[in-house]
């Protein structure tokens, strides 16, 4: 599913934190946002599951066009919109204490899912998209802080496929994890983009080149350069980018 952001502002309370962002987003494709910290990434993808709105004093201006409609219309339901675009979240954060099995099904027994047969099934199929089911199976009803961290990303990930999201958001989703199952997580991005539409906040320059299709660089909340990963880290337009990417800061 296409993401387009038209003249994008978001502030927490006087704080301009993102400043008249356009962008068009590709459907099944990995975007990549880069940039400093503090440059406005994990904000700007707060903003397209709504989640930026629930911080007190936080606001929005400018649209959001997901499947032809603004996310952002007075009409919209926000839960609504959080279905149909998932988060993962920098750190793992499997509810502590629920089985395996709980974990991966939390989101359809909130929207009134009960046929035991359904939620087996999906369970099943939402780990192995994850790659994670064959670690597992053996154990779906012990609790899920008995994984790795890798592994808890992974049930994490499996969580929000449960739910048939159009759109996966992730906020550094390795960035709390060893390089093996970062690099697991890397390969799970790139098998989903087939059927998903996938944003990533990530700090890792290589991460960003690896897994990404385009490349949005973000730096004092404004949108410096977005194109093709290849030609963001192999010829990039603006001399901002390039000092980014070849580490004179940031």
């Amino acid at each position: 599913m296409s993401i387009q952001v038209n003249n994008l502002n978001a502030w927490y309370g006087d704080f301009h934190a993102i400043r008249d962002i356009n962008l068009d987003i590709k459907d099944k494709q990995v975007t990549a946002l880069i940039g400093p910290s503090g440059c406005g990434k994990s904000t700007f993808i707060r903003t397209i599951n709504r989640m930026h709105e629930v911080i007190e004093g936080a606001r929005v201006t400018g649209e959001i066009i997901v499947d032809g409609q603004n996310i952002y219309d007075t009409n919209i339901d926000p839960v609504s919109v959080r279905h149909r675009i998932g988060m993962v979240f920098q750190k793992p954060n499997p509810f502590p204490t629920m089985s395996i099995y709980d974990n991966v099904i939390a989101g359809l027994r909130l929207n009134g899912t009960k046929d035991k047969k359904i939620l087996d099934e999906k369970v099943e199929t939402s780990l192995i998209q994850a790659n994670l089911w064959d670690e597992v199976k053996d154990r779906l009803n012990k609790n899920a802080m008995g994984l790795s961290g890798g592994q808890q990303q992974r049930l994490c990930i499996a969580r929000t496929l449960a739910v048939e999201p159009d759109v996966i958001l992730m906020d550094e989703p390795t960035s709390a994890l060893d390089p093996i199952s970062t690099l697991r997580v890397e390969e799970l991005v790139h098998s989903l983009k087939d059927k998903y539409t996938i944003i990533i906040v990530t700090h890792n320059m290589q991460q960003a080149a690896r897994v990404s299709d385009k490349t949005a660089f973000f730096l004092n909340g404004e949108l410096i350069e977005y194109d093709d990963t290849v030609k963001i880290f192999s010829n990039p337009k603006n001399q901002k980018t390039e000092d980014y990417i070849t580490g004179r800061f940031g």
